[in-house]
């Protein structure tokens, strides 16, 4: 497919926002509404020569049964269809299950069958599919309103943690909390471009490699849509993601690699109504023997989980806020756990301004579980700052590619036990450090939340951050007072 057809098929698929918008469709739901059809339109084209599957899909309610269709029957159809293939049993019914027309304009819906039935998707390259996709997710993302940022880790970062994980074929990769599956793409496309594929190898990566949950019922839909458009499972067979809480158990795989932004919000909480029938949230705390400690902080509990599901020589890169770095209690258990049984040999401090829920602290833990010795198994600890006096914003001034360049060179992918710091006596500006275990081990709560350029915001009136970047720092700074108090009053009843 040509690059004149693609820009073209995207600018249609675009094209439909705003009149759908402008009907009070959200991204979210156009998203869903385009995952549905562009499903059925697949699985007509894959019934049909060369492929001549069996698609399951009951007759009555295939595509053609509906896209010849115009106003209230194509609605009464689609409605139906959405109904039956809900009930249906395997991947069907996973992607269907729920499913309704939101899309209430009839000749919008006409128009919108009619742009996916002009083209030929299955024989589109998953780029092409890809870049359609992943376009709405940003889009959608960007759709404050409907909350789904908070799933949305920055691509620059992703392929960053990636390149630095330089993961290889015939390996396993899981993310316990996958979103619209980012994590899985970005290292599908460092596999298939960094090595030439044999079969068995392209069939692996297709099949076996990836393994991920998903909370969200309808973040989980596009996850499967967006891995099949980039050539990730078959439509028809194993389903690589599964919708559910990964913490609920230790799911038994063990896996190479584990990259993963968890949810921000420290608990984990279920919401339940109490006897005078009012709705009541209570801590979730989850007993599992292979933790190393209970805790209802939600990061804690997906560090330990998925240094759980590691086998003895993988690897890890995890995004965490900065209250797993420094928070006693449970937080010291899990730092000097991670310390004394894996390699937690580099820590990125990202900046603020490049997540959609505002203000966040974050940073990228990598770490690599080792086999069980009584030896301490971090020595050294590198710490790269990209926080101090760096400033990102998500639409004057966002993260790009360029940004992380010099933070994947410091890191050394090709053989990390090769570095150099680039912080000295003479050089405090520098940002990448090393700090023995030792040094870790004598700070006050083990804590790993260790800067040393100075900020220089605080120094001088004159270089103060932008007002938006103040005003998201003075948001979290109240949201986290909020949470507080919420949390002293729920104790208090």
């Amino acid at each position: 497919m040509n690059q004149e057809n693609t820009s073209a098929i995207i600018s249609k698929v675009w094209g439909m926002c705003n009149p759908l918008r402008d009907d009070g469709v959200s991204y979210g739901d156009y998203l869903e509404q385009l995952t549905y059809l562009i499903f059925l339109k697949m699985s007509d084209e894959y019934s049909k020569p060369p492929y001549n599957k069996e698609t399951n899909i009951p007759a009555g309610y295939t595509w053609e049964d509906m896209n010849t269709l115009k106003g209230a029957e194509l609605e009464q159809q689609y409605k139906a269809t959405l109904e039956k293939l809900g009930e249906q049993g395997g991947i069907l019914g996973k992607i269907f299950k729920g499913a309704t027309n939101k899309i209430r304009n009839v000749a919008i819906l006409y128009r919108i069958v009619q742009m996916i039935d002009n083209e030929k998707w299955v024989s589109m390259s998953s780029d092409v599919k890809g870049e359609i996709y992943e376009g709405l997710l940003q889009k959608n993302a960007e759709d404050v309103k409907s909350g789904a940022g908070q799933y949305f880790t920055p691509r620059p970062l992703i392929r960053a943690m990636v390149k630095c994980l330089r993961p290889e074929p015939m390996k396993t990769i899981a993310d316990p909390c996958c979103g619209s599956g980012g994590f899985f793409l970005a290292a599908h496309e460092y596999i298939a471009n960094n090595y030439s594929l044999d079969r068995e190898q392209k069939e692996f990566l297709k099949n076996n490699t990836f393994y991920g949950n998903e909370l969200v019922d309808s973040t989980f839909k596009l996850c499967l849509m967006n891995l099949y458009l980039h050539n990730i499972g078959d439509i028809y067979g194993n389903v690589p993601v599964a919708l559910g809480d990964a913490l609920l158990s230790d799911p038994g795989i063990r896996v190479d690699y584990v990259m993963t932004n968890p949810p921000f919000g420290k608990k984990s909480s279920i919401t339940f109504t109490n006897e005078e029938g009012e709705q009541e949230e209570e801590d979730l705390v989850y007993n599992r023997q292979d933790f190393w400690t209970t805790t209802s902080n939600k990061q804690l509990n997906f560090v330990q989980h998925i240094n759980t599901i590691l086998k003895s020589t993988g690897k890890a890169a995890v995004v965490v806020p900065d209250n797993v770095l420094f928070e006693g209690g449970a937080g010291e258990v899990v730092r000097k756990k991670l310390l004394q049984t894996t390699d937690l040999h580099t820590i990125l401090r990202l900046p603020t301004g490049i997540f959609y829920k505002p203000g966040v602290k974050a940073n990228v833990i990598f770490f690599d579980k080792r086999p069980a010795s009584p030896e301490m198994q971090t020595k050294t600890v590198w710490i790269y700052d990209l926080r101090t006096n760096v400033h990102f914003t998500l639409k004057q001034n966002p993260m790009t590619d360029r940004d992380l360049e010099d933070f994947i060179s410091c890191y050394n992918p090709q053989n990390r036990y090769e570095r150099t710091e680039t912080w000295s006596e003479d050089n405090p500006e520098g940002r990448w450090r090393k700090f023995s275990v030792e040094e870790i081990l004598a700070r006050d709560k083990t804590s790993l939340d260790i800067f040393w350029i100075k900020d220089k915001s605080l120094a001088d009136l004159d270089n103060l951050p932008e007002p938006d970047v103040l005003a998201d720092e003075i948001i979290e700074n109240l949201q986290s007072a909020l949470e507080s108090f919420q949390e002293l009053k729920a104790r208090l009843r």
